[in-house]
Formats: structure tokens, C-alpha cells, sequence
């Protein structure tokens, strides 16, 4: 070393000798023979200026003696193999921890495995030039980079540090393919990529289940299907639902309802709209769309979430669990047959299925799987047969050993639904209680139960279901807003208002249905509250009315909607002129009938009034003639029978109607706009009897028929001094389709 600093200081260069004895540890700088010292060192720094060009210069011009490169790279040897290798850059360059070998070292590589701290004073003996020559080459062939930083790599262990980072940022990538470690690198490919075989079983596994985590959640096919659990177990309402035809329909309404009745309010299913019976599905929406009301101040939850609220979504988040052990280790077999039900492969999901359950007839998830089939094909066929079929199999899951508790829920609420579906509420409400009793801390069951008892009306035991959620749950929205349905129909109107109101601002699942905001309008309305239209108009924002003024519920989009109308707008003018050149028959027979006092005409029992005497004798109903009640005005009846517009009418009734004197009739609307109403005048005071039909108001004439929309908000006085009697003929909205008066459900 002392000998070449006495050259390097007098500006010669090192003679053959000094190279030879600098090996390993000085700085041999080319192999070729023959050139001069002064030529070299030129050459030397015009390559070094150069810096692009280094690594090209090293290989081309063999200005490194590799050998001896390699050797001063012992000090980085980080396995204690003794040299520099592959192993070693994985280390330095953050691609591999360090290890610590247990074999001793040789007194040559002693310097090569010094630790870190060393290294300074090993710098500090070795010739500083050289180093920083050896270092300047080594950098350039490992690191290079154009408009890189060009520090050394092994300054300090906060270097290295920063190395690893800069690679993780990916701002330097990995030297993979490095002229120097090139051969000794494709030696070992698999320590930098993925083997086809493997990348390929990892995409394959992909495209089967999803994702490559498949023990987050058991069985990804399914969670399209099941979102999550606590929406799809609240949610009566499920897609598809509406395509099987029930058998034992509910009926819907009776005459003028106030929707007092939750089983007629409801329907079949909750919230069934035309949807579900029109066959152009264009033609059967709601024609009001839903406006912003996000800024409402009277309608709405705070922005601050509750603690409560955080819990409930944290739960939504949360995958249902639908696989036991077994189920587990079946699991690809699992997820191939639901791929096919997912597929819209109904019939072969249903083989698929059905083979699992004959070969694993203890796998809750197959048999689940089977009903789900079922299910489809009952949609897909229209078949209730192949429904209840569905039904029993979901009833079968739960009794089979070691189902999961998730799996139980999905099960026993699917086959309530369907149960509900097909008209069997009590069935339905048999497997709701089995859910309550299953699994009592779940208010969302109880909920749902009471819902059950309340379509088949039984009231006092939904009142006392609700009564127990919010003793549990005294914020439940939906709890809340069927409490006040219960209070309203039994005339608590002030107590109703606060359950309602409270329960629609809460925005929880369930409380944004029209029926809430109708009933809450309505009671607001009878304690003479404006704050009855902001509800209404609320309501009409949100597309659950079709307007402020018209708020039936079960209507066909896109019908012409004003509150009054003309025999000629109608196209029923036969009907009319029939009805008014022998109105004095169909009077005559109307008060036979009253005379005889037969009780044929019964009281209007549908919380209508707010006081008076009012009754009605009825012919037809949703349709169907009363063989009985034509026995008593035959003439009437016969009459009427060659119009099918109104004795065909599903949606409506043909009565006669008397009020006596001091009856008031509170605002209200009826339940769809698919009909029209003829109010024919029999025996009419000359003063203090009107009607009014949302902001209009008219009298009523004998021998006259006025024709109104009753989906439109009316009202009646009778203030005159003797009776009222009118005889009632609902038609069907005249722009119906014929496949829409036949298909349209009965109200």
C-alpha cells in the first residue's frame, strides 16, 4: 500500500508488481499488458466522467479485475459463506433478512463478516483512493441508474435502510438482470417470479371463488345473493318474489280503507306494488320519481351517528358464517353448484344440489342450496307447487345437525317470506315464533313477528311484540312506526302521532314506506295539525304518492290523474245515460230494501268518520257479484250487468250509500288510482250536502251521476235535516289495458 501512494504521489503509476501484491486487497486495474501507466489512468477517468457509459466501458475495455472486485466485496458477505454472492445482494437489498451462520470464518474472510460497526476503522487502514475508485466502479456496475444519486451503498446501516425503502416505493427496482450477477441469477428464478404452474392455479382460484383469502368468508358465491345478513333478515321484500302467482290471496282493502287493516295494507307481501301482477312493468310504477331530501330538517337522522348506529353497521358489514366443519371439506363442490344457480343454471344447480344432499344428506349448506334451486325454478316456473316444495326444504336445514347459526336465520326467514307469499300467514307466523325463540336477543326477529300477527290480524298480540322490542330497543324506528299503525287503528290518534313521527325520522330499514306517512298525514290531519301536508308532501318527494292530493298506494304508472271528470273523458257514456234514465228504478229498489228493515245496510266500519250515521248495502265486490243482495233490487242488478267496465271492476264496488243528518266524513283517499267513481244522486236535501274532491267542491243532483277520482283526497258533509242516499258504481280507469283489468290483483 505504502509503496503505490509513493507512485500515486509523484504521478506515476504502479508497476506489474504492486498489482500483483495489492491483490484482494489493493487496486489491480486491468488485465492488458503493454499499457502505459499515464495512457491507463487517462482512459480511466475519461470512463469514469462518462458515468452512463461505465458499465459498457467495464465489460468492453475489462478495466475491473472482477476477481478482486468481488473479493473487497467481502465486507458485505452477509450469510458467511466467506464471499459475495446472490444471497448476500438479497440482503443488501432488502429482498432477504439477514442470517447468522454458525460455521467459524476463515483468518482471510475475517474482514468480510466484521459486523457493521467495523467497518469505519477497516476503511480508515485501507488506501482512501483506491477505495474510492473500487467504490465508484462497484456503484456504477450494481446501482447505476440515469439521474441517480451515486452514493456509496454501504455508508451506514441508515443507507441500507433507505435503500429498502426506495425499493419498496418502487423508485429503484431490483437488479434481476445485472450484467455482473446475470448467470448466477437465472440459476435461481424462482426467488424473483411466480412459476406459471402456480399463477396460474393462484387465477383459476380467482375466478372460482372470487378471491384468493377464501377464509374470510365461506362461500363467496353466495354472498352476491346474501349481501348481508342483517339486510336481507329485515327485509321482507326480495327480488323475484313478485313472479310466482299466489294461491290463498289476501284481499287488500274493503271499501274506502284508511288501510286500518295491516293484512289488507299489506297484501300478500310487504309493500307490493303493481309490479307484481302488471305484465308491462313500464306501465306499473309509482309515476313519481323520488326528489332530494337529504337536506329535510324534519325528516331524517342526525349527522352524528349514534353508537348504536355504528354497531348495526358494523354488523351489516360482517359476512353471514353458512358452512359447518363438514360443509368445509366439501366446499369446491359446494361453490360449484352455486355457480350454476348464479349462473342463472337453475335446473342443473337443482341436479347439482340434489346429488350433494343424496351424497351428503347431513350438509346443512347443500340442502340450503337445494331449497334455494327450488326456490328459483318455482320463480322461473310459476309454480306454487314447486314453491312449497322450497319451503319444506328450507324447513328441512334446520333440522339437521350442527347448522350454523347464519345458515338457520337465512332458512327459517326465507321460508316465512315465501310461506307469506303464498297466503300462508299462519304457517308463516309458526316459523317467525321458532325464529323469536331461537334466537331471542334479536329484535329485528321480534319485528318481523309482529308483523306476522298483524297480517293475520291480531293486533293485541302485536301490540304486545312491539311493546317488548322498544323496552329493549327504545330508538327502534321500525318497532316505532308499527306501534303508532297499531295506535291509529285503534283511534289513539294523539298517541299514534309521536310513534309515527319519531319512527319515520329514525330512517332506519322499513320506515319508509308510504302507508307511515299516509297514517301520519292522517292523524296530524284529524287533530287539525297543517303539519299533516308537510308529511304528504314528504311523502310525495320520496315517490310514495303520486301527488300532495293523490296518495293511494297501490297504483298503475302513467294513468291520467285529475279529481274530477266527465262522461266523455271517461268513455263510459253509455254507462251514464243508463244509469241516469233509470235512476228512479234503481231508487225505488234502494228504498224497498231500507223499508223492509232487513239490516242490509251495515254501518261503514272503516274509521271513516268522525261522527254521524252512515251505512251501505253492497251488490258487487273486488268483482264478484252478491247473489243474495241481488236478490233484493233484481231490476238494479240486471241493469248493471252489461257493464263490465263496473261489475268487472276488481278494484271497486257498486252500493247504495245513506247518511243521515250530522255525519261528517273525515278527509281521506282510497287505495289505488285504477278505478273511477260514479256517485248517482237518489234522494238528495236541497241544501247542506257537498263533497269536495282535493280542492273543488260539488253538490249532489237526483237523477245526476257526478264522477270522480277517489285516489284524490275527498271529504263529505251531510248538515241537512233529512238523509242522504246515493247508489255507487266504481269502473276501471278507462286508459287500463284489457290484460291489465284481467291480470291487476283485487282491492
Amino acid at each position: 500500500m505504502a509503496s503505490r501512494k509513493s507512485s500515486r504521489a509523484t504521478g506515476g503509476s504502479p508497476s506489474p508488481g504492486s498489482k500483483r501484491e495489492t491483490k484482494h486487497g489493493g487496486g489491480k486495474n486491468g488485465k492488458k499488458e503493454g499499457l502505459s501507466g499515464s495512457s491507463f489512468f487517462t482512459w480511466f477517468m475519461v470512463i469514469a466522467l462518462l458515468g452512463v457509459w461505465t458499465s459498457v466501458a467495464v465489460v468492453w475495455f475489462e478495466l475491473v479485475d472482477y476477481e478482486e472486485v468481488l473479493g473487497k466485496l467481502g465486507i458485505y458477505d452477509a450469510d458467511g459463506d466467506g464471499d459475495f454472492d446472490v444471497e448476500d445482494a438479497k440482503v443488501l437489498l432488502g429482498l432477504k433478512e439477514r442470517s447468522v451462520p454458525a460455521q467459524p470464518t476463515s483468518p482471510e474472510s475475517e474482514e468480510s463478516v466484521q459486523p457493521a460497526e467495523n467497518v469505519e476503522s477497516e476503511r480508515k487502514i485501507a488506501d482512501v483512493e483506491v477505495e474510492e475508485e473500487i467504490q465508484s466502479v462497484l456503484h456504477e456496475a450494481l446501482h447505476s441508474q440515469p439521474g441517480e444519486r451515486h452514493e456509496d451503498v454501504d455508508e451506514s446501516v441508515n443507507d441500507q435502510w433507505q435503500v429498502k425503502e426506495e425499493i419498496r416505493d418502487e423508485t429503484l427496482e431490483v437488479p434481476a438482470t445485472d450484467d455482473m450477477l446475470r448467470e448466477l441469477e437465472n440459476e435461481i428464478p424462482e426467488a424473483y417470479e411466480t412459476p406459471d404452474s402456480i399463477q396460474k392455479d393462484a387465477d383459476s382460484m380467482v375466478d372460482d371463488v372470487g378471491a384468493v383469502e377464501s377464509e374470510s368468508y365461506e362461500i363467496p358465491a353466495l354472498d352476491d345473493y346474501v349481501p348481508d345478513l342483517e339486510e336481507r333478515i329485515s327485509d321482507p321484500d326480495t327480488p323475484g318474489d313478485s313472479e310466482v302467482m299466489p294461491e290463498d290471496a289476501v284481499e287488500h282493502y274493503a271499501e274506502d280503507r284508511v288501510h286500518e287493516d295491516y293484512s289488507e295494507d299489506q297484501g300478500v307481501e310487504s309493500k307490493q306494488t303493481e309490479d307484481d301482477v302488471v305484465i308491462e312493468p313500464e306501465e306499473s310504477e309509482n309515476p313519481v320519481k323520488a326528489e332530494d331530501y337529504s337536506n329535510d330538517v324534519q325528516v331524517g337522522k342526525s349527522e352524528k351517528e349514534t353508537e348504536q348506529d355504528k354497531t348495526e353497521k358494523a354488523k351489516k358489514k360482517k359476512k353471514p358464517k353458512l358452512l359447518n366443519k363438514f360443509d368445509k371439506t366439501i366446499k369446491a363442490e359446494l361453490d360449484a353448484a352455486e355457480k350454476l344457480r348464479k349462473k342463472g343454471k337453475v335446473e342443473e344447480a337443482l341436479r347439482a344440489f340434489e346429488a350433494l344432499v343424496n351424497q351428503y344428506p347431513q350438509s346443512p349448506r347443500a340442502r340450503y342450496g337445494k331449497a334455494q334451486s327450488e326456490d328459483d325454478l318455482a320463480e322461473k316456473m310459476r309454480s306454487n307447487e314447486m314453491l312449497q316444495q322450497a319451503i319444506n326444504t328450507y324447513d328441512e336445514v334446520v333440522s339437521l345437525p350442527n347448522v350454523p347459526s347464519d345458515l338457520i336465520k337465512l332458512s327459517l326467514k326465507r321460508e316465512a317470506d315465501r310461506q307469506q307469499f303464498l297466503g300462508r300467514m299462519r304457517g308463516s307466523l309458526v316459523t317467525l315464533q321458532k325464529l323469536v325463540q331461537l334466537f331471542p336477543s334479536e329484535t329485528s326477529f321480534k319485528n318481523d313477528l309482529g308483523v306476522g300477527y298483524l297480517l293475520i290480524g291480531d293486533n293485541s298480540n302485536a301490540k304486545k311484540v312491539y311493546e317488548e322490542v322498544l323496552s329493549l330497543a327504545p330508538n327502534d324506528g321500525f318497532a316505532k312506526v308499527h306501534y303508532g299503525f297499531i295506535l291509529k287503528a285503534e283511534n289513539k290518534i294523539a298517541e299514534s302521532i309521536p310513534y309515527l313521527q319519531e319512527g319515520l325520522e329514525s330512517g332506519d330499514p322499513g320506515t319508509d314506506d308510504g302507508r307511515f306517512y299516509f297514517h301520519l298525514g292522517d292523524a296530524l290531519q284529524r287533530m287539525g295539525d297543517k303539519e299533516a301536508y308537510k308529511w304528504y308532501e314528504l311523502g310525495y318527494q320520496r315517490g310514495h304518492f303520486a301527488s300532495v292530493w293523490q296518495r293511494s298506494l297501490y297504483n298503475v304508472k302513467g294513468l291520467k290523474a285529475q279529481p274530477w271528470w266527465t262522461a266523455r273523458e271517461t268513455g263510459y257514456t253509455e254507462l251514464v245515460k243508463s244509469l241516469e234514465k233509470n235512476w228512479k228504478l234503481i231508487r225505488d229498489e234502494g228504498l224497498a230494501v231500507m223499508d223492509k228493515k232487513r239490516s242490509l245496510f251495515l254501518p261503514e266500519d272503516e274509521n271513516l268518520r268522525e261522527k254521524g250515521d252512515w251505512s251501505q248495502f253492497t251488490l258487487w265486490q273486488q268483482g264478484r257479484k252478491n247473489e243474495n243482495a241481488c236478490k233484493s233490487v233484481p231490476k238494479t242488478c240486471a241493469l248493471l250487468e252489461r257493464f263490465p267496465e263496473a261489475t268487472g271492476c276488481r278494484r271497486g264496488q257498486i252500493k247504495y250509500s245513506i247518511m243521515h243528518p250530522g255525519t261528517h266524513v273525515w278527509p281521506h283517499t282510497g287505495p289505488t288510482n285504477c278505478r273511477l267513481r260514479m256517485h248517482l244522486g237518489l234522494v238528495i236535501p236541497k241544501e247542506g250536502c257537498r263533497i269536495r274532491c282535493a280542492q273543488e267542491y260539488r253538490d249532489w243532483e237526483e237523477g245526476k251521476v257526478l264522477i270522480f277520482d277517489d285516489s284524490f283526497e275527498h271529504e263529505v258533509w251531510q248538515d241537512a235535516e233529512s238523509y242522504r242516499l246515493i247508489f255507487i258504481v266504481d269502473v276501471w280507469h278507462p286508459e287500463l289495458t284489457a290484460q291489465q283489468r284481467r291480470t291487476l290483483p283485487a282491492i
